[in-house]
């Protein structure tokens, strides 16, 4: 994967993905056969889900019928990685453009930009390797125009040599796609000991909602990338002032301290921006929570089971050390946008039904703001009962 920028990346992405790959732990054990029938049984849970989601929220879409839009990828770990680092790259490349200019200016830029390319590689190497394990399902929304190949096993040694491998592609967004991470998804379905073929169909569904937002929901990508690009516009790539904000965020003080690592680093444009984007974020993913609860009922028999024993893992963490990864990392504020998105779309359908809440999707003016995420009655008075 040669730099397309000439040396301009932040990210030494050859070196993030070896690194990664090296350090993801291997996934559950499965035997071919297995594997095989995994991967089979996926694929048709998304096409079952499809449907279910579409007749439960009422949301059509006529892109999903085009070939190739929208595909269902079926990966393992080193997958799922590389899906990934495609989509970084499209999505922070005019921040690389920034960061060339600047060092194109300076003395020694070059050097220091090739030393830090690879320190970042190895950073976000080790950071992709941790949630690599972790993610059981994924609707890239930025992912590259090229698509991937099926049926090609990562190694040779691959024991199913069925999964989809993503590939890199050229640096421009393309339809979006769906991932399902199949060695994630088994060794979660053995750890709460559930129904493997009712958990695959719930992850399933929970995942197609997302697809079918991104899809249903013409405006909605270029929304969420413009909102995207904007931040990274705002970034300011200068290390003195960066120095000067860690210093501001660690210094004592009555404020709260922030969280997250992607919190030290903000500008106060980048807070208002990072309000918007959190606001549809917890739309999207509370959306698809209800979704999947909503439709559970009629198609996978276990989903009490299932919902119960998987709340419980969410509530429940893991170890000391994964937990302040995942604080670090901004995996907690993810899953309190499940459960703030959940409290406000149920919020809203039960005041004025599904085809009022509908009325979120007409355009960015009737998302809701942060605030009434928190409100769902103030978003219903503003926008729901509009005509």
């Amino acid at each position: 994967m040669t730099s397309a920028s000439g040396g301009a990346d932040m990210v030494d992405w050859n070196l993030a993905v070896a690194t990664a790959v090296r350090l993801a732990r291997p996934g559950p054990q499965v035997t071919r056969d297995e594997a095989r029938r995994v991967v089979s049984e996926l694929r048709e849970h998304a096409r079952t889900a499809e449907g279910a989601v579409r007749e439960f929220t009422g949301m059509r879409s006529t892109s999903l019928t085009a070939e190739g839009a929208a595909p269902v990828l079926v990966v393992d770990r080193p997958g799922w990685v590389r899906a990934n680092v495609a989509g970084f790259r499209t999505v922070i490349r005019p921040l690389e453009q920034k960061l060339s200019a600047r060092r194109a200016g300076s003395t020694g830029g070059a050097v220091l930009g090739a030393v830090g390319e690879k320190v970042t590689g190895v950073e976000v190497g080790a950071v992709l390797a941790l949630l690599s394990g972790k993610v059981l399902g994924q609707y890239e929304t930025f992912a590259a125009a090229e698509p991937a190949e099926r049926g090609v096993p990562h190694t040779p040694d691959s024991p199913a040599g069925l999964f989809d491998q993503p590939r890199l592609g050229p640096d421009q967004p393309g339809p979006g796609r769906l991932l399902l991470v199949a060695p994630n998804i088994v060794q979660v379905e053995r750890e709460l000991d559930v129904d493997p073929h009712d958990f695959r169909l719930w992850v399933c569904l929970h995942e197609e909602t997302h697809r079918t937002q991104f899809t249903a929901v013409p405006w909605l990508r270029d929304h969420v990338q413009a909102e995207v690009q904007s931040f990274l516009a705002e970034t300011d790539v200068e290390p003195t002032a960066l120095l000067e904000r860690l210093r501001e965020v660690l210094s004592p003080s009555d404020r709260p301290q922030r969280e997250t690592l992607l919190e030290l680093v903000q500008t106060p444009a980048q807070r208002e921006i990072l309000n918007r984007l959190t606001a549809v974020m917890s739309l999207l993913e509370g959306h698809a929570d209800v979704v999947m609860d909503g439709v559970g009922p009629s198609v996978v028999p276990s989903v009490g089971e299932i919902r119960e024993k998987f709340q419980r893992r969410r509530d429940k963490g893991a170890g000391r050390l994964d937990l302040l990864l995942r604080r670090l990392l901004g995996m907690d504020a993810k899953l309190r946008q499940y459960q703030d998105g959940a409290v406000f779309v149920r919020g809203v359908v039960d005041r004025i039904g599904m085809d009022g809440f509908n009325r979120v999707w007409t355009s960015p003016n009737t998302l809701p703001t942060k605030d009434e995420i928190h409100n769902p009655a103030a978003w219903v008075a503003r926008v729901g009962r509009q005509s």
